[in-house]
């Protein structure tokens, strides 16, 4: 793969129309940067000639213009790759995912997978990745529980679904509402990563280690209510939004003092080596589904069902199922703090936890239950521990 700049990339992805964008390939980009490039520096056809053919030989790319618009700087970039491409392959499978790193680090693991599990994907534009932008990630400015709602960060994609500009959806299950659009099923989770929350710091190795009124940054009020119920006398922001280059990146400018981010993420990205401890489950009980990729198709697509499911890890499916069945019962969104983890213990049990808390973390409910690991079982459990909760929290609980 060709080095292409970020701020290209972020040009395509911000200005220009998702009908245009979600078929383009990385030549494309390379046609496009090119183009831009020569145009600036005022190159000559010679030039031109000179850096397609030794720099980059597949490519043949067509000389300098002056003084056109970006409309115009598309279209010679498009034709530049027509000339090395004669006719573009069908995808087998395009995949849609949000354009976070995280994000496509996710669907590019899918991609791998099902690569792995079926040869007749292996050909080269068999899989297209199609980058899609949600709500979560077109409001930054304001914390994810003022925005409100669910689907913040699924809702375009399931309805470039359900209208076939894709044909799976691979998403964060911590993301995914607990109610799926109609004319979709979810059959497939991937194996789970570390759901455990990751504690980051320039100057403190944990939580406690933090002088009274530092500010941690977060976006969960699931972390805050947490954090605050054990260490009233830290300051937590909750609209510290963005992904997690971006949050590093405050982080360094002394923005916060601290944050916490998911486990799973940073070992997606191989970027652990910024973790400065990594909170327990004791400590931090991590939100629904935390850690665990979900992939949907449409419910008349048999074919694509067949190609999702083979990829099912059924442990984690279950878990994710029984945790899912909690968050229903509760009604759960980004307005409400509440975590659920599910896992088998010792005795190849299922273990659950669930835990509500008020915003400001002055009260937290927690219970448990224990199992058989089969999934009607653990549906009743995650439910029943969701009434519990819900009946000692009382009315007005999630807004005090």
């Amino acid at each position: 793969m060709k080095f292409i700049p970020l701020y290209i990339y972020i040009y395509i992805y911000i200005y220009c129309d998702y009908d245009i964008t979600r078929n383009l390939t990385e030549d494309w980009f390379l046609g496009l940067y090119l183009s831009i490039y020569l145009e600036m520096n005022s190159f000559s056809s010679s030039s031109s000639t000179l850096l397609g053919s030794s720099a980059f030989p597949s490519l043949k790319i067509t000389p300098p213009f002056s003084k056109c618009r970006t409309t115009r700087l598309v279209t010679k970039a498009s034709v530049a790759v027509e000339q090395q491409t004669q006719q573009p392959k069908v995808a087998l499978i395009r995949i849609g995912t949000r354009g976070s790193p995280l994000a496509l680090a996710q669907a590019y693991e899918t991609r791998d997978k099902l690569i792995a599990s079926h040869s007749e994907l292996a050909e080269e534009g068999a899989i297209q990745i199609v980058i899609i932008k949600t709500t979560g990630d077109k409001i930054l400015s304001q914390p994810l529980a003022d925005i409100g709602g669910k689907g913040l960060f699924t809702k375009e994609i399931d309805e470039a679904l359900l209208r076939s500009d894709i044909d799976i959806a691979v998403h964060s299950m911590k993301d995914v509402p607990t109610y799926l659009p109609d004319k979709t099923i979810l059959p497939c989770n991937l194996p789970r990563e570390d759901v455990r929350d990751a504690f980051i710091s320039l100057n403190a190795t944990s939580l406690a280690d933090l002088p009274t009124g530092s500010v941690i940054g977060t976006a969960s009020l699931r972390r805050k209510s947490q954090i605050l119920h054990r260490y009233p006398s830290l300051n937590v922001q909750d609209n510290f939004r963005g992904n997690v280059q971006s949050r590093l990146r405050k982080l360094s400018e002394g923005v916060v003092q601290a944050t916490l981010l998911a486990l799973a993420g940073l070992k997606r990205l191989n970027m652990t080596e910024h973790v400065s401890s990594t909170l327990s489950i004791d400590d931090m009980l991590p939100a629904v589904a935390q850690g665990a990729i979900g992939i949907a198709c449409r419910s008349n697509d048999d074919k694509m069902a067949e190609y999702i499911a083979s990829l099912n890890h059924e442990e984690t499916r279950l878990a994710v199922v029984s945790e899912r069945a909690f968050l229903q019962i509760l009604d759960g969104s980004c307005r409400t703090p509440i975590a659920g983890y599910a896992c088998r213990n010792e005795d190849g049990n299922c273990l659950f936890r669930g835990l509500v808390a008020s915003p400001d973390g002055t009260r937290v409910l927690e219970t448990s239950r224990v199992g058989p690991y089969a999934v009607e079982d653990m549906i009743e459990m995650g439910k029943d521990a969701g009434k519990e909760l819900l009946s000692r929290a009382g009315p007005g609980f999630f807004s005090s």
